[in-house]
């Protein structure tokens, strides 16, 4: 009964987290100023209250107007360009897991670090390679124990997110974005995810 509960409220948190990447993925932001701010726009994180628009053109129609130094023009060449050659690569998301705080625990460690029912065994005094613990696997609900038979997923995918804005992002945030704690959960390793992806996961 507690680990369906467990289960019920992860789904949730899950949920929640998909629809607040989702919500914001590439809008373009109307700001109070009337301002049409596209994710190519310098003030595009800054930008807090706003109107959300599907399209710069959906934007400049409700009676907005570009930022000075963005021309609707160059913004069409650039999203044809983008997707013609543009196509997703890990590394744009960073080189294997961060270690940000540089305390010598990388972000899979403090996943791991994190996850765990149990406190975890280190490989050595340096406290920093994780080799035991105690963690579930949220899609077979199997209990593992040694790190090594453990793989660190992206609750929501980096393949998927590139395709839906993640591509026009800073590479600093793309990096923040692969290795957030809240977007990190443990499987077993060699587990096949992929049919159980965002959507289906959602349903279970």
């Amino acid at each position: 009964m507690l680990h369906s509960s467990r289960s019920r409220l992860f789904i949730v948190l899950i949920a929640g987290f998909l629809f607040s990447f989702t919500a914001n993925a590439g809008v373009v932001k109307k700001s109070n100023s009337g301002l049409c701010h596209p994710p190519e726009s310098g003030w595009y994180e800054r930008t807090k209250a706003y109107q959300a628009y599907k399209s710069v053109e959906a934007c400049l129609e409700s009676g907005g107007e570009l930022p000075k130094g963005l021309a609707l023009a160059s913004l069409k060449a650039d999203k044809s360009e983008s997707k013609a050659v543009q196509k997703y690569e890990r590394s744009a998301f960073g080189h294997g897991w961060d270690d940000a705080d540089g305390d010598c625990q990388d972000s899979r460690a403090e996943a791991l670090i994190a996850t765990s029912s149990t406190p975890v065994r280190f490989a050595s005094d340096k406290r920093c390679r994780v080799v035991t613990g105690r963690w579930i696997s949220p899609f077979t609900r199997k209990v593992i124990q040694n790190a090594p038979d453990i793989d660190i997923d992206h609750v929501v995918p980096l393949a998927w997110s590139w395709d839906r804005g993640a591509q026009h992002w800073s590479d600093d945030k793309r990096q923040r974005f692969a290795n957030d704690m809240t977007n990190l959960w443990p499987v077993e390793a060699g587990f096949s995810k992929d049919q159980y992806r965002i959507g289906k996961a959602l349903l279970l």
